[in-house]
């Protein structure tokens, strides 16, 4: 058994239960968890708690895989997951292309509303002070590196995203935008 792991967030702690639920054919599902040091609830807010805990399991909302080992690896979260076409496509991978592009400082990775599709991939760039690339551009770097229909359909620039105080882009805030009045399936 291999001890380093790289990508992986590690074993459950000894006395928790981890689980993939609703995995898919690669493997892929979504994180729960149940133990005794697990949350029994959100103070006062009875159907945020009845939403996330759920036959005595978390479900945490992280999308994640585990190896034969029990190792866990997060992959994105599932409210950050795009549904294009029946093919999920998990925003972090995509921004993790972008990310290997020189010029991109930020990018955030969404899914907007399509009348064919359902949603299409959009990409939310800021670029490195100084440096320059098209929406083409980084459309055809991400087409290289990854599936056809994960690649983004547009990119917008941005002079800067919204970000918490611990500097994790908010991508709800920049999905309100494209989202206004219509109904998103996965919150």
């Amino acid at each position: 058994m291999r001890q380093n792991r790289p990508g992986s967030v590690g074993l459950p702690v000894p006395g928790v239960e981890v689980k993939l639920n609703d995995a898919n054919r690669e493997g892929i599902g979504e994180i729960i968890a149940r133990g005794p040091n697990i949350m029994k609830g959100y103070y006062r807010k009875e159907k945020e708690t009845a939403e996330i805990l759920r036959g005595g399991w978390l479900y945490t909302g992280d999308v994640g895989i585990m190896d034969e080992d029990g190792y866990v690896y997060l992959i994105d979260r599932r409210k950050d997951m795009i549904i294009s076409g029946g093919e999920n496509i998990y925003s972090r991978e995509v921004e993790d292309v972008l990310y290997q592009h020189p010029a991109v400082a930020d990018a955030a990775v969404i899914g907007v509303p399509d009348e064919k599709w359902g949603e299409s991939v959009k990409a939310i760039v800021v670029l490195k002070e100084g440096m320059k690339a098209t929406e083409q551009e980084l459309i055809d770097f991400c087409k290289a590196r990854l599936a056809s229909y994960k690649k983004p359909k547009s990119v917008e620039f941005y002079d800067s995203v919204p970000k918490t105080a611990t500097g994790k882009i908010k991508k709800a805030e920049i999905r309100e935008k494209y989202w206004a009045g219509k109904t998103r399936r996965i919150n």
